[in-house]
């Protein structure tokens, strides 16, 4: 079961789920504190939609993930860009076996991305 704690970022209240081996945190929280006239479902999809984006999230999960699913990443780079092309976390995740964000439905429910600098000792 992971718990929850709260972290301030530049006067932003950030929650970090942390878990058995590894913290992650909640970007719905970073983004819905990037704009005021956007949800942060749409910042998140819209970084998504983004190669270099699509580039680093494949490249982290190669090197820490041995179940990434490095061909379906692919279909997902193939598009990026597109305007129609409009992914979601739980599509990447799903299609793909990445563990490095997810989504947590429900009450204190969000987006959320693996804490690097555990791995990287950042």
């Amino acid at each position: 079961m992971m718990k929850n704690r709260i972290i301030t970022v530049q006067n932003v209240p950030v929650t970090v789920s942390a878990g058995e081996l590894d913290d992650y945190i909640c970007i719905t929280d970073i983004a819905g504190a990037k704009s005021e006239q956007s949800r942060a479902a749409d910042i998140i999809r819209n970084w998504l939609r983004n190669r270099s984006t699509l580039e680093y999230l494949s490249v982290w999960e190669q090197l820490y993930n041995p179940e990434f699913k490095v061909f379906e990443s692919e279909h997902f780079k193939m598009q990026a860009g597109l305007l129609t092309f409009t992914p979601s976390v739980s599509e990447w995740v799903e299609q793909t076996g990445a563990i490095g964000l997810y989504v947590k439905r429900g009450k204190y429910g969000g987006t959320y991305a693996h804490n690097l600098s555990e791995q990287t000792g950042l």
